[in-house]
């Protein structure tokens, strides 16, 4: 993952001085705003691929020299189906809908979208990786 994480830092990087020239000639709230966004997203992958990198060690892919029999074998965890992602997403829609609607909606969204997200992250909770 190490040449992915570059990519990632090189792209975060662009996205900061991008924004810093942007915000310096233009002073408009929206682009800079995006940007910065834009800025964020790239750091955060760039630190999980980092993260990952450091951990699982170099792949085969990150070597010159490896041999294509290298990367057989078991490559990582796929957790099984799940209906908590949709249940999640149901849940961002109330309150999307509620904040239009009322707040009767959006607490019914936040009492939907609550058990998705504890779902989504806990169940695979007793799994070694």
């Amino acid at each position: 993952m190490k040449a992915e994480a570059w990519l990632f830092a090189g792209t975060a990087l662009f996205f900061g001085a991008t924004t810093a020239v942007y915000w310096w000639f233009s002073r408009e709230p929206a682009g800079t705003a995006a940007l910065c966004v834009s800025f964020v997203m790239a750091s955060l992958v760039a630190a999980y691929l980092w993260r990952q990198y450091r951990r699982g060690g170099a792949r085969p892919e990150d070597r010159g020299g490896a041999e294509i029999r290298e990367a057989g074998g078991r490559r990582g965890f796929f957790p099984a189906r799940s209906h908590f992602p949709a249940l999640a997403a149901a849940g961002t829609a109330l309150i999307g809908l509620g904040v239009v609607q009322g707040l009767w909606l959006c607490l019914i969204g936040f009492g939907v979208l609550l058990p998705g997200v504890l779902g989504f992250a806990f169940q695979n909770l007793g799994h070694e990786d």
